[in-house]
């Protein structure tokens, strides 16, 4: 249980990798604060969690209003105590488009949501954090920084200006003992892949595409978000003590292939 007596914020838990980060998490130890806009799904989690003997809270809140980031601390530390650790990993993807072509109200949107959301919720946390002078800051990317992809610009740039504020907070708050990393994310099997390919017009298409994703993965497969999210512990656990400002590749390999 490598975050026993740990308490950590988990922004963004909704059905995928959030939901399996929050069980995760809880699984490993921890006191586990949810958060999302779906108060309904987000007691579906906490439900799974306290029948497996964990412990947490669910909390509706939207990353991009700051006051609702203040409440979230708030309650965070009024139900389970100090602030450990947070994972970012709210996120808004717009629709798929070209750059010259794209809504740049989706740009905006984008970067509100997953750079400006993440960076309000850890100045939040960041008094009560300090006061440890420790603490651990998990920001959810994507490997769409590293290989664009045609389409996605809109989220992909929200996502690098992620990685530069997990760098610069890296430097400015090593002095407090208050690490931050990224974790890029590939292509990931769980319920909302598995929905998109559900959704695709015949069976035939499907497995053609899902066959092309693992022929760009040198593991040879889509790896499950179950899997994934356990970067995530170690970045938040004492393993990863000495790192900061790391940007660990969590996609099967695929970064690497052509």
């Amino acid at each position: 249980m490598i975050l026993k007596d740990k308490t950590v914020i988990i922004t963004g838990v909704g059905p995928g990798m959030g939901r399996a980060m929050a069980l995760g998490a809880a699984a490993e130890g921890a006191r586990v604060a949810l958060c999302a806009r779906s108060e309904a799904f987000l007691h579906e989690v906490l439900a799974e969690i306290l029948r497996q003997g964990g412990r947490g809270i669910a909390i509706a809140a939207d990353v991009t209003s700051t006051a609702d980031c203040e409440r979230v601390v708030k309650e965070t530390l009024d139900a389970l105590g100090g602030i450990d650790g947070i994972v970012n990993s709210a996120y808004f993807h717009p629709p798929w488009s070209a750059v010259e072509s794209a809504d740049l109200e989706d740009f905006h949107k984008a970067f509100d949501v997953n750079c400006l959301g993440a960076l309000r919720m850890i100045r939040a946390a960041l008094p009560a954090m300090k006061l440890k002078r420790r603490g651990s800051i998990v920001n959810v990317s994507t490997l769409a920084t590293r290989k664009p992809v045609s389409g996605e610009g809109a989220y992909a740039i929200a996502k690098a200006a992620l990685g530069q504020l997990t760098r610069q907070l890296a430097l400015e708050l090593g002095e407090f003992g208050i690490r931050v990393n990224q974790a890029l994310m590939g292509w990931m099997m769980g319920v909302p892949l598995q929905q998109y390919f559900d959704g695709m017009p015949d069976r035939s298409s499907a497995l053609a595409l899902q066959a092309k994703v693992v022929a760009r993965i040198p593991l040879g497969r889509i790896p499950a978000d179950a899997d994934c999210a356990r970067v995530v512990y170690f970045l938040l656990s004492d393993y990863s003590s000495e790192m900061t400002g790391a940007a660990l590749d969590v996609n099967g390999g695929e970064w690497v292939s052509p």
